[in-house]
């Protein structure tokens, strides 16, 4: 496991922008697939997008796709969610995550083995 912190969240009004960022602990960051998962009130958690070990390839769920992106550095054991055209949809807690295994085309909560405590973003209409 390692350890992440969240940071970035906030209050944005619809069609803005918001960057969060994740800060890991520890020596091994570079051996982890990276991503960001959102819970919004009485819903489930769900995928938004993950990065690979090196940062070659990146993977987004659907509902973002176009207008979020994630990158990581691996030097700075960082990996950043820039979140542009935010609608009001998004507003949720949003999750850094870290894991050993992702699907192709998304990620599941179940293979994620590091959690960060979450950031608040909140989209106003």
């Amino acid at each position: 496991q390692v350890p992440l912190v969240e940071s970035g969240g906030g209050l944005v009004q619809a069609g803005g922008s918001l960057r969060l960022t994740c800060a890991a602990s520890g020596r091994t960051f570079s051996n982890y697939y990276m991503g960001w998962f959102r819970q919004a009130p009485a819903k489930e958690r769900e995928f938004v997008a993950y990065i690979s070990r090196n940062g070659g390839s990146t993977v987004y769920a659907d509902s973002v796709k176009g207008r979020f992106t994630i990158s990581r550095d691996n030097a700075e054991n960082t990996v950043y969610l820039q979140m542009n055209s935010l609608k009001p949809e998004d507003t949720a807690i949003y999750y850094c995550a870290a894991g050993s295994t992702t699907y192709r085309s998304r990620w599941s909560s179940q293979q994620v083995s590091s959690w960060g405590q979450g950031t608040q973003v909140t989209v106003s209409s």
